[in-house]
C-alpha cells in the first residue's frame, strides 16, 4: 500500500517507516522536522518537508503522492508546554488534523491511523489498568486536543466513509527518542547517566506510568492497516512502574552509581496510569513483546552508540 506519515522524522513516526518498509508498503514522509531528524528517514523513503498547517503545501503533497493510507503521527506533544500555549497546540494538533482529514477525502484516502494518547486523554483513573470506555478528562491542552481529534475522525467516517483507527499510546520509549526534551523520562535520564549528570526527579518519583517500547507501537500501526476499522485502542503493558524503579534500572544498565535529584512536582500530570490492551489483542492480535528490561537495555545501547 501507498502510506504517509506524518511526523515520520520523529521517534515514533520513523520507527513506524520502518516497520512498514519491512512490510513491504511504498511510503512516504511528512514532517516539517521541528523536532524530528532528516537522519532518521530511510534514503529510500520520500520526505515532504511541510506543516501540517500550510494547506498550499498538502495541496502539492496530496497531489502528488495520493496516499492509500495515513498513519498520523504528527503533533505538539508536550504536556508541560500546552499548559503554557494551549492554542498553538490546538492549532496543530486539531485545525493540522482537520487539514489532513480534507486532503484524505479529496484524493480518496482510504483509512487514517491515528495516535492518540492514553496517557494523557483520561486524566486521573477512576480505575486500574484503563479501558477504552473510561470516561475523558484530560488535566491539560495536549490530551484535550489529542481527543479532539477523534471526534472529527468519526464524523468523516460517518459523513465521508473515511476510514480510521485509534491507536491511544502510553509512554512510549525506545531508539531515536530526543534525551533533550521536556518529555520522554527513559531518554532523558540514560542520556544524563551515560554522560555522567545526575537525574532530575520532579516529585517524589512514586508516579506510575505504562512504559511501552516503540518496536510494538510500531507493530501495533501496522497491525491496524488491515484491522480495527473505526475502532479505538489502548496499546500498553497494562503494568504501571514508578520513576524510581525506571531510574534504579537504568542505573544498573549503564552503571550510573549517584542517588536521583528531587524537584518540586509539575502540574499537570496524572498521577497514576496504565492501559489495558485486551482489545487491541483480541481484534488486532497485538501485545507488548518488549519487556522493560530489554527495553531499556536497547534504548541504552542506542543512546551509547551515538
Amino acid at each position: 500500500m501507498r502510506i504517509l506519515v506524518t511526523g515520520g522524522a520523529g521517534f515514533i513516526g520513523s520507527n513506524i517507516v520502518d516497520a512498514l518498509l519491512a512490510d513491504g508498503h511504498e511510503v512516504a514522509v511528512l514532517d516539517d522536522l521541528s523536532t524530528g531528524k532528516q537522519t532518521n528517514v530511510a534514503l529510500n523513503v520520500k520526505l515532504y518537508r511541510a506543516d501540517i498547517r500550510d494547506n498550499d503545501a498538502l495541496t502539492n503533497i496530496f497531489n502528488d503522492f495520493k496516499p492509500e493510507i495515513i498513519s498520523h503521527q504528527a503533533a505538539k506533544a508536550d504536556v508541560r508546554e500546552s499548559l503554557q500555549r494551549p492554542q498553538l497546540y490546538a492549532e496543530v494538533n486539531i485545525i493540522g488534523s482537520l487539514n489532513l482529514l480534507e486532503h484524505a477525502r479529496r484524493v480518496g484516502t482510504q483509512k487514517i491511523i491515528y495516535a492518540g494518547t492514553g496517557g494523557a486523554t483520561y486524566g486521573e483513573p477512576q480505575y486500574l489498568p484503563v479501558k477504552e470506555d473510561h470516561p475523558v478528562n484530560p488535566l491539560d491542552p495536549y490530551g484535550a486536543s489529542k481527543h479532539h481529534v477523534e471526534h472529527y475522525l468519526f464524523l468523516y467516517n460517518y459523513n465521508y466513509g473515511l476510514k480510521y483507527t485509534v491507536l491511544r499510546y502510553p509512554n512510549v520509549y525506545g531508539p531515536r527518542q530526543n534525551p533533550f526534551g521536556e518529555a520522554g523520562v527513559i531518554a532523558i535520564f540514560t542520556y544524563k547517566m551515560l554522560n555522567g549528570e545526575t537525574p532530575t526527579i520532579n516529585g517524589k518519583g512514586d508516579k506510575q506510568r505504562d512504559f511501552c517500547f516503540v518496536g510494538d507501537v510500531a507493530r501495533a500501526n501496522v497491525l491496524s492497516l488491515t484491522n480495527g476499522d473505526n475502532q479505538i485502542y489502548n496499546i500498553g503493558s497494562g503494568v504501571g512502574t514508578d520513576i524510581n524503579t525506571i531510574y534504579e534500572k537504568l542505573q544498573r544498565a549503564t552503571g550510573f552509581t549517584k542517588p536521583a535529584n528531587y524537584a518540586p512536582d509539575k502540574p499537570g500530570e496524572v498521577y497514576r496510569i496504565y492501559l489495558d490492551a485486551t482489545k487491541a489483542g483480541r481484534e488486532l492480535g497485538w501485545e507488548a513483546n518488549v519487556g522493560l528490561e530489554e527495553g531499556l537495555q536497547l534504548t541504552v545501547e542506542s543512546l551509547r552508540a551515538r
